[in-house]
C-alpha cells in the first residue's frame, strides 16, 4: 500500500510529457522487449536445432558412404589375400625376370580388381621376395618402405588396418590417401607380403562432397586424409578429438579461419578392423543464416518499438508543447506581461481556456497601451545612446594603439628572455605599420618595398627555418630610394611563391628577388623578378593562371592577389605593363614586373 502511494505520488509530480513516456514504456516497451527477447531466443534455438539436425544427417550420410566403400574394399582385400595364384607368385623363387613377369600376367584377379573397382587408385603388394621386382601390382620392398609405421604394424599385428598414408609426388608435393593395409600370410615361406589398397581421392570426393558443407576425415590419431578444403590435408581435425572415448561425438560451434561454423564430429568403426575414422562435418552458412534471421527479427521488434515510439514522441511533444504554451502565457499574464501569442493550436478544451485568457487581458492591454508605447520609445533612445557611445570608443582605437600594444608585448617577451618571440612581434609590428601607413598612399620607394619583403621573409624564416633560402640580386649602382612604385606589389608575389611554389618542398627551397635595368623596344625599363625553385606548373595550369590574372572570377578564392597587382599595374602604367608568369614542371616559377623608369623616378 505504501509503495503504491509512493508510486502514485511520483507519477503525479512528473510532467505531462514524462507521464506519457512512462505509460508508453510500461504498456508498450517492456512487454515488447520481453516478448521480443523470448521470440528471438526461441527462434534461435529452433534454427540451431534445425541446422545441427541437418549437419548430423550429412555426417550420417558420409558414414554410410564410408561403410559401403570400406566394406567393398575389405571384401576385395580378402579375395586377394586368400587367392592361391597370388600366394604362389609371392612364395615362388623365380629363375629369371621373364619367368616372373609371365606368372604375373597369368594372374587375373589383381587386374580384374584394378579394372572393376574405380574407387581404388592403386592396389599394391609389397614383398621381400628377392626374385620379385616391380611389375604391375607387385612392388619389391626397399628400406624406406620397411621402416614405415604402417608396414611394421601390418607385419607385427595380423588383421586389417586402415591408415592415412602420405606420398610425395612431383616437386615437394604431398599426397594423402586412405589405405587398407593387411599382411598376406605366406605359409611355409620365409618371405613376407603386405597388401595396400589405396582409396581413390577423386572418387571419394565425388561421393562425399556437398556444396553446403565442409567435410574432413582422419584415421585414429593420424592427420586429416580427406577434406573439402584441400589446404587442411595433413593437419589436425578442426575440433580436438578425445581418442580415449570409444565412440566420441560432438555437436556445437567452432571458429575456423576467422569464421564461425556449426560442427558435428562422430566416430566410425571400420568393418572387420579396430581402426576408427573420425568424420567431421561443418556448416558455414547455417550460422550466417541464423544471424541474418535473428537480425531481421530484431529489426522487426525494433521497428514495432520505434514506430509507435516516434508517434508517441511527436504526439507527446505536440500535446505537452500546447500545455506548456498555455502555462507560459498564463504565467506571463500573472507577471503583467500581456503580449500573448495570437494563435493557439487545436480546437479543444485547451484552446478554449486560451481564448478565455485572451479575453481577460484584452482590456488591460488597451488601458496600458499608451504607457507601454512611451516606455518603448524611451528604451529605443537609450539603445541609440549606447550605440553612439560604443562607436565613439571604437573610433579611438587607431594604429598607434596597435603599435603600442605590440611594443608592450615585445618588451614583456624580452623580460622573460624569449628573444625569438620578441623578434617576431617586432617584425610583425613593422609589417603592420608598412601596410597601414600605405593604405591611403599611392606610391612608396622601391627601397621601402624591398625592406617590407625582407621583413616578411624574416617572419617566414621563423616559421619554416632553413627550408626557405632568400636571395636579393640588385644591379650595381642602382639607387633604390630614387624609384617610386605602388606599395605592396612585390610582397604578395613573394608570399604566393612560398605558399604555392614551395609548399611540397621539405628542404632547399629558394626565393630569388632580382632588380635590374633593361632597354627594350627603345624603352628604359626596370625589371623585377621573383623566382622560386618549387614544383612549377604544367602548360595547362600556367595558361589558366594567366587567364585568372587577366579576368576576374568572383567564385574563385585563388590568384586574387596576382589579379589585383596586375590591375594596379595597368591602372598606373597602362595596358602594356602587367604581370608576366613563366613556369615549367619541376623547374620552378618566375613572376616578372616591367615598369618604365621615367614613370618611377622621384623628384
Amino acid at each position: 500500500m505504501i509503495k503504491k502511494m509512493r508510486l502514485t505520488s511520483f507519477f503525479n509530480r512528473a510532467t505531462i510529457k514524462k507521464q506519457l513516456y512512462m505509460i508508453y514504456t510500461a504498456v508498450i516497451v517492456v512487454p515488447m522487449l520481453l516478448l521480443g527477447t523470448f521470440l528471438l531466443l526461441y527462434t534461435a534455438r529452433i534454427m540451431i536445432n534445425y541446422y545441427t539436425g541437418l549437419l548430423r544427417s550429412e555426417n550420417h550420410r558420409v558414414r554410410n558412404l564410408l561403410f559401403e566403400l570400406t566394406t567393398d574394399t575389405y571384401n576385395v582385400s580378402k579375395d586377394i589375400t586368400f587367392d592361391l595364384e597370388t600366394r604362389k607368385i609371392l612364395t615362388e623363387d623365380f629363375q629369371t625376370r621373364r619367368e616372373y613377369m609371365k606368372a604375373v600376367d597369368q594372374e587375373t584377379l589383381l587386374d580384374q580388381c584394378a579394372r572393376n573397382y574405380t574407387e581404388f587408385s592403386a592396389i599394391e603388394i609389397y614383398t621381400d621376395n628377392p626374385t620379385i621386382s616391380n611389375y604391375k601390382q607387385f612392388v619389391r620392398l626397399d628400406e624406406d618402405i620397411m621402416n614405415t609405421v604402417w608396414y611394421q604394424e601390418a607385419i607385427s599385428e595380423p588383421g586389417v588396418h586402415w591408415r592415412a598414408i602420405s606420398w610425395e609426388y612431383g616437386y615437394n608435393n604431398e599426397y594423402w590417401s586412405l589405405c587398407l593395409v593387411r599382411e598376406i600370410p605366406l605359409i611355409n615361406s620365409p618371405y613376407h607380403a603386405v597388401l595396400v589398397i589405396h582409396i581413390d581421392e577423386n572418387d571419394l570426393r565425388v561421393r562425399v562432397d556437398n556444396d553446403e558443407y565442409i567435410c574432413t576425415m582422419s584415421v585414429d590419431r593420424g592427420p586429416v586424409f580427406y577434406s573439402s578444403d584441400r589446404t587442411r590435408y595433413g593437419k589436425a581435425q578442426p575440433w580436438p578429438v578425445d581418442f580415449e572415448e570409444p565412440a566420441f561425438q560432438y555437436t556445437g560451434r567452432t571458429v575456423m579461419d576467422g569464421s564461425t561454423y556449426f560442427i558435428n564430429v562422430s566416430t566410425f568403426y571400420m568393418y572387420q578392423s579396430d581402426s576408427r575414422i573420425y568424420v567431421c562435418t561443418l556448416d558455414g552458412q547455417g550460422y550466417t543464416n541464423i544471424k541474418r534471421v535473428l537480425y531481421l527479427c530484431g529489426l522487426i521488434v525494433a521497428l514495432t518499438l520505434i514506430i509507435p515510439g516516434i508517434m508517441i514522441h511527436f504526439f507527446t511533444k505536440y500535446f505537452a508543447g500546447r500545455v506548456n504554451v498555455l502555462r507560459e502565457e498564463m504565467h506571463k499574464a500573472s507577471n503583467q506581461d500581456y503580449e500573448l501569442i495570437t494563435t493557439f493550436q487545436g480546437r479543444d478544451e485547451l484552446s478554449e481556456a486560451f481564448e478565455d485568457l485572451q479575453t481577460m487581458v484584452l482590456n488591460i492591454k488597451e488601458q496600458e497601451a499608451k504607457v507601454y508605447e512611451a516606455q518603448l520609445k524611451e528604451q529605443e533612445l537609450l539603445i541609440r545612446q549606447q550605440e553612439m557611445e560604443f562607436k565613439m570608443l571604437a573610433s579611438q582605437i587607431n594604429p598607434h594603439f596597435l603599435y603600442n600594444t605590440l611594443e608592450t608585448i615585445r618588451m614583456n617577451a624580452l623580460k622573460v628572455g624569449d628573444k625569438e618571440a620578441a623578434t617576431a612581434i617586432k617584425l610583425l609590428g613593422k609589417s603592420m605599420r608598412y601596410v597601414l601607413e600605405n593604405m591611403g598612399t599611392t606610391f612608396t620607394t622601391l627601397e621601402e618595398e624591398l625592406k617590407h619583403v625582407d621583413e616578411y621573409i624574416t617572419i617566414q624564416h621563423l616559421r619554416f627555418g632553413d627550408r626557405i633560402q632568400y636571395e636579393k640580386r640588385m644591379e650595381d649602382g642602382l639607387d633604390l630610394s630614387q624609384y617610386d612604385l605602388p606599395p605592396l606589389l612585390l610582397q604578395p608575389i613573394v608570399e604566393n611563391a612560398i605558399v604555392h611554389g614551395l609548399e611540397e618542398m621539405d628542404e632547399d627551397g629558394r626565393i630569388v628577388v632580382s632588380v635590374y635595368r633593361k632597354i627594350s623596344d627603345g624603352m628604359n625599363l626596370l625589371i623585377m623578378d621573383v623566382e622560386d625553385n618549387g614544383c612549377g606548373m604544367t602548360e595547362e595550369a600556367l595558361e589558366k593562371l594567366r587567364k585568372d590574372i587577366e579576368i576576374r572570377d568572383m567564385s574563385r578564392s585563388k590568384s586574387i592577389g596576382l589579379y589585383n597587382i596586375n590591375q594596379r599595374m595597368k591602372l598606373h602604367y597602362g595596358d602594356g605593363y602587367r604581370i608576366h608568369v613563366y613556369s615549367e614542371p619541376a623547374a620552378g616559377t618566375r613572376v616578372r614586373l616591367m615598369i618604365p623608369i621615367d614613370r618611377m623616378q622621384s623628384g
